[in-house]
């Protein structure tokens, strides 16, 4: 999908390679461009790259300061779920709450017409003629995972030259267009917002206190040992847990209402589905049962899986096969083939 030339056109700037290379294509093609970085953390670095980046392509850019909504929509988002026993994904709040959120409001006071970003998802026409996402070419890069909780009224207001791309063309074009940029800065997959240290630590200085102690117990109830505080513990963890056995444990569940963590082994991980909540369809809600793939982490491959409304916003997930480590408070999103069709909130495994 295209832009009307003269219209203007907002590009969220990083300072990185990716959104780089998106202003850099959408210039060619004309269009009005207004560069914006957000500002979402006191530990930020300052927007010097980003800054020559701007005066490299001649375009306007504003630092948008976002430090107040991230720390509220984002941050103590990510400190309460730890809290309460779950698995925050604090990139698919971000997106929907702050990139695709409060960015969005900002340039439609400033006389905006498309959001453009350096995601690594196409945004295409369905079979209808309505526009809908698609997961990116380069599959190592894909991004619509972390874009599940967009609203469907937005798709036609947004731009990703990079959905067709791989990350080695991206790199090309950088260095053809000699751009301000680290070509070589490496791939960060840790959370933006915590620093050198670890969740932990930075739980602790958050929310001033570490939780209590508790009992580490197996799917029957009885005692394995002792556990730091809930928070501490993922589903799926297995490393940490420090109790030697023949066979390695595992974190199968988190009961934060009884400070328990229910630790198994590898085969008690299995689950052959979940119940998610606070569905976002990116299709015409469905009133029965469908047929898509779940993805229920971020590089899962998928599972087959019927998905049933329940009302309220959830749904009851089966899968196909059972599938590992089913975490509540992960994002799961779901496919028919590479298209995006929504996502929701994992509350609970089915057992």
């Amino acid at each position: 999908m295209s832009a009307s030339v003269g219209r203007k056109v907002v590009i969220a700037l990083s300072g990185g390679v990716d959104s780089a290379v998106a202003a850099a294509l959408l210039q060619r093609q004309g269009l009005n461009l207004q560069g914006i970085h957000l500002r979402l953390s006191p530990s930020a670095p300052p927007p010097d790259r980003v800054e020559a980046l701007a005066h490299s392509l001649g375009i306007p850019l504003t630092v948008l300061d976002l430090q107040a909504a991230f720390s509220r929509e984002v941050v103590d988002y990510f400190v309460s779920e730890y809290a309460r026993g779950r698995t925050p994904n604090p990139c698919v709040r971000c997106n929907a709450a702050i990139k695709f959120g409060y960015l969005w409001e900002f340039l439609q006071k400033d006389g905006g017409t498309r959001l453009a970003t350096g995601h690594y998802v196409r945004l295409n026409l369905d079979d209808h003629g309505a526009p809908a996402l698609f997961r990116g070419v380069d599959r190592r890069k894909d991004q619509s995972y972390f874009l599940s909780r967009l609203p469907l009224s937005l798709l036609p207001n947004l731009l990703f030259p990079l959905g067709q791309m791989t990350k080695e063309e991206v790199r090309r074009i950088a260095r053809q267009a000699g751009l301000p940029v680290r070509e070589d800065q490496p791939e960060s997959m840790e959370i933006c917002f915590i620093p050198a240290g670890g969740y932990r630590d930075f739980l602790q200085a958050r929310r001033g206190i570490l939780g209590s102690p508790g009992d580490f117990v197996d799917s029957r109830g009885r005692l394995l040992g002792r556990h730091r505080g809930v928070e501490s513990y993922t589903v799926g963890q297995r490393r940490g847990l420090g109790l030697p056995a023949r066979e390695p444990f595992y974190v199968i569940d988190i009961q934060p209402e009884t400070n328990r963590v229910v630790l198994g082994y590898r085969m008690e991980l299995l689950s052959p589905g979940l119940t998610a909540s606070g569905m976002n369809w990116l299709i015409t809600p469905p009133v029965g049962e469908i047929e898509a793939a779940a993805v229920i982490r971020y590089r899962h491959p998928g599972v087959r899986a019927r998905i049933t409304p329940q009302g309220g916003g959830s749904v009851l997930v089966a899968f196909e096969t059972p599938q590992s480590a089913v975490a509540p408070g992960q994002a799961v999103a779901f496919y028919d083939s590479d298209r995006l069709l929504g996502g929701g909130w994992i509350e609970a495994r089915l057992k």
